[in-house]
């Protein structure tokens, strides 16, 4: 999946939280979260008020919430994992790992396999 079709997909599914998203899929679009933060604490301090920021991470909740979500679906795991967050470093590093993992071959119970790169191809 491109950087192009991973923001459309965040989107596209801006609060729906089920089904799969790849691993992929979920990296694209927290680069794209970096970069839109980053250019929005830029304009913050040129103007010395943080309405930017607070505009891009009000905005970008949801969505990311929701890849996050179907992030964890795709490894076969429910999305309350996301809470596991909440945890001080220890939960960071748990979701870390659980984003990292490859995704489930095949249908699980959350869903066909997301497309991917020879997947989508075919």
């Amino acid at each position: 999946m491109s950087f192009s079709e991973a923001v459309k997909d965040g989107f596209d599914h801006y609060a729906k939280f089920d089904g799969r998203a790849s691993r992929s899929s979920f990296w694209w679009w927290v680069l794209f979260v970096v970069i839109v933060s980053i250019v929005a604490n830029i304009l913050d301090s040129a103007i010395d008020i943080s309405i930017f920021s607070i505009i891009v991470s009000l905005g970008l909740l949801l969505p990311g919430l929701s890849k996050a979500i179907r992030r964890l679906h795709d490894t076969g795991r429910s999305g309350w994992w996301v809470l596991i967050g909440l945890i001080p470093l220890i939960g960071f590093i748990v979701l870390l790992i659980f984003y990292l993992e490859k995704s489930d071959p095949g249908a699980n119970e959350y869903g066909a396999a997301p497309d991917t790169g020879a997947a989508a191809a075919a």
